[in-house]
């Protein structure tokens, strides 16, 4: 049997790859609103970023997040995806 292949992504954060599952997916929506997607099937334009709090840092400091979803992101959808991420770390 040949082994099932695992999808990698790239975490914006601390550019290491890693298995799709492990990553939680920043989306933008085709209303242009930047959300968390922790399903990783919502429709929109997703980039990676690893489930802890200093990757969600490092990727708003090098403006990773804005590279990959190709449009500037206000700091208060910062602050919201901050407590979004924190709330996500803490039901696991």
């Amino acid at each position: 049997m040949v082994p099932k292949k695992i999808p990698m992504r790239k975490c914006t954060g601390c550019g290491q790859l890693k298995p799709k599952k492990e990553l939680i997916r920043v989306i933008v929506t085709s209303e242009d609103e930047v959300e968390l997607d922790a399903t990783g099937k919502k429709n929109g334009r997703g980039a990676y970023i690893c489930g802890n709090a200093d990757c969600f840092k490092a990727a708003r400091k090098n403006k990773g997040l804005e590279k990959s979803l190709k449009r500037a992101i206000p700091a208060a959808i910062y602050d919201s995806l901050e407590k979004e991420l924190s709330q996500l770390e803490s039901q696991t």
